[in-house]
């Protein structure tokens, strides 16, 4: 199935690739991936935020015609690091989309984490280009904006989150009409085996301790509290144009089979591989052909036995809650995103213990009115009263609870 916002290549032309993030773990490993291919494709663009260490020797290496750094003071020492390299340097918030609507770009892969990349995103999509998309927030902040403006413009959208590129494979398989349900996957992180009493007492220690990946903090806190599966049922929704209650979650710890589709007549298609981001990366870029690539093959006869286990809704509250979320629509996933944002920063810094994570969600989407966002301005505004919103409960209740004490 390759349902609205999806197409077939040519297989004749050269591929000419725009890469937002490319310092971070996608936008490297896409690099890699891009060189084992060979020169079927063509690195035009690369952007990133600060480090720019690592831009100029990706920049030295792949010879792009242009480059984005979003913070302009970074712009004068980046220049000096690349040399004589011929490579036109942009600065500020609106480089990354000004690297999105080059005429020269058929692919714009982002992995810009936040809200920042969004504008950019939505220009690639006015222009018609295929997007490939690693991270969550175009779907989860602007779902129904990004899909709406890519259906006007012809624009694709390819996912490159392991699960979500896996369920596309499998669907392959049918029409959507055929599909029962999705059943997203997920390692169930540090606390799968946890009661709710036990969240009480949670360490940050703890919460970093992954038992499966090596990720960054705010991932590896949203692994923790099953947020990460939650957004990514948001996603689906979008991405596969099912209704949230045919988007289920297990957990499969052994991390080998990345997602499922069942079909109405009783067949479960899975796709497997080693936990290798490789392998989505380079299915997005070569769709709809399999070329050979960088993951080790997944041996499996090594493999003893999966196990798989229904995460417990009172320990991963946030998969209870994302449903009404999406029920309510409009507006409410971008607070759920940015109040977990907040909150995550909150338990990283000490100021909240773990448990206290979802209940700041909860609050926040309870003081919410619902409202629809037709604009990415409208958009960015409720994100930015989500954020505010919780700072201030925070500061509310430590006011309250020193008072307590005083009194």
């Amino acid at each position: 199935m390759t349902g609205p916002h999806f197409l077939r290549y040519c297989r004749d032309m050269v591929r000419n690739i725009a890469i937002l993030g490319s310092t971070g773990s996608i936008g490297a490993n896409a690099l890699r991936v891009i060189e084992a291919l060979g020169d079927e494709f063509r690195i035009v663009a690369l952007a990133a935020r600060n480090s720019i260490d690592l831009l100029a020797g990706q920049v030295r290496r792949f010879g792009p015609s242009y480059v984005a750094i979003a913070n302009p003071e970074k712009a004068k020492p980046l220049k000096a690091l690349i040399g004589d390299q011929a490579c036109d340097i942009l600065t500020g918030p609106d480089a990354l989309s000004e690297i999105a609507s080059l005429e020269e770009v058929d692919i714009v892969l982002t992995a810009v984490v936040g809200a920042a990349g969004l504008p950019a995103v939505l220009r690639a999509a006015e222009m018609g280009k295929t997007l490939a998309i690693a991270n969550k927030e175009p779907l989860v902040i602007a779902g129904q904006l990004l899909t709406d403006t890519a259906a006007e413009h012809g624009a694709t959208i390819l996912p490159v989150d392991s699960e979500h590129s896996a369920v596309f494979q499998a669907m392959h398989a049918g029409q959507s009409e055929d599909v029962k349900r999705i059943i997203l996957t997920g390692s169930g992180g540090p606390f799968r085996k946890a009661r709710p009493e036990d969240l009480q007492q949670v360490t940050l220690e703890q919460a970093l301790n992954h038992p499966t990946w090596d990720m960054g903090p705010k991932i590896t806190i949203d692994s923790a509290t099953m947020m990460n599966k939650a957004l990514e049922i948001i996603e689906a929704v979008w991405l596969f144009g099912l209704p949230a209650e045919q988007i289920d979650v297990l957990i499969h710890p052994e991390s080998v089979i990345h997602s499922m589709v069942e079909f109405v007549d009783g067949s479960i298609l899975a796709q497997m591989g080693t936990p290798d981001m490789t392998v989505p990366i380079q299915y997005a870029l070569t769709y709809p052909r399999r070329c050979k690539g960088l993951a080790k093959p997944l041996q499996l006869e090594k493999l003893g036995c999966l196990t798989f286990e229904t995460p417990n809704p009172e320990v991963f509250r946030s998969l209870k809650l994302v449903y009404d979320v999406i029920r309510q629509g409009g507006s409410a996933p971008v607070v759920f995103n940015a109040a977990n944002e907040v909150a995550v920063e909150l338990f990283l810094t000490g100021q909240i213990p773990f448990h206290q994570i979802v209940e700041l969600i909860e609050d926040c989407l309870s003081r919410h009115s619902e409202t629809p966002c037709p604009t990415l301005d409208a958009l960015l505004q409720v994100d930015a009263w989500a954020r505010r919103t919780v700072k201030e409960t925070l500061k509310l209740s430590f006011l309250a609870r020193d008072s307590a004490e005083k009194v």
